[in-house]
């Protein structure tokens, strides 16, 4: 299943739709997000994601106008699968230590992620190259969230809050046995999700946070200088995909 949700400007979360697929391929995620375009989505102002090259490639090529989150939470697993187990814990509080805590806003914060990152590839890649690769050949996509408000940047550097409704969903699937077809998997599914997104906590929508969104908003679609400080910004804010 092809799974991706949102947060709106209101900070309000928002399950916006699934699809079948027999594997995450570039094409079956193309599918999906032309799909919810098709629909009335219009360009988030951030993607996140998985490092999935089916999923990257078709972000890049449905959503030309938005910036991309690599989930920080996915990389890190991978970064630490490649180093023994006796520095794992020193070389996860490091990669944790280059995005926590920045007071800087905007480019600032991506100025202060880039030096941090570039202290700890600096320090590991010496010792576990292929490890380390995982940030550096990611860093632009690792460091998106830090352009966002301060307040939004932990709920919206990884895609943990889907990925924890998966485990529900398999429970539900699992004593069924055997789904009769595809129409009966993707209604339990999407009744599963849809459920679990009632509970889902949204993002506190300040008045200097919205500044920030439309800011953002009109550096990625190069708009005039004078565009009006108080027009909405576009309904998607915010999506992930897993």
């Amino acid at each position: 299943m092809l799974v991706a949700w949102g947060i709106d400007t209101n900070g309000k979360p928002c399950f916006l739709g699934l699809a079948p697929g027999a594997a995450e391929s570039t094409d079956a995620w193309r599918a999906l997000l032309e799909d919810l375009k098709d629909r009335g989505l219009g360009a988030p102002l951030l993607v996140i994601s998985d490092g999935g090259k089916g999923l990257c490639t078709a972000i890049e090529r449905s959503f030309l106008h938005s910036l991309h989150q690599r989930c920080l939470v996915h990389v890190c697993r991978n970064l630490t699968a490649r180093v023994p187990v006796h520095a794992q814990d020193q070389v996860k509080r490091d990669y944790w230590a280059v995005f926590d805590n920045i007071d800087q806003d905007g480019q600032a914060a991506v100025a202060e992620g880039r030096r941090r990152a570039k202290r700890f590839i600096a320090k590991w890649q010496p010792l576990y190259p292929s490890a380390v690769a995982c940030v550096a050949d990611n860093l632009d996509a690792l460091v998106a969230h830090l352009l966002f408000p301060a307040e939004h940047r932990k709920r919206i550097r990884h895609s943990n809050l889907i990925e924890r409704t998966f485990g529900e969903t398999r429970r539900r699937v699992k004593v069924i046995g055997r789904l009769p077809g595809e129409q009966s998997c993707l209604s339990l599914v999407w009744a599963v999700l849809d459920r679990a997104s009632k509970g889902w906590r949204g993002l506190t929508m300040t008045p200097k946070a919205l500044r920030r969104l439309q800011d953002l908003r009109r550096g990625l679609l190069t708009q005039p200088p004078d565009h009006n400080d108080d027009e909405e910004v576009v309904a998607q804010t915010v999506t992930a995909a897993a």
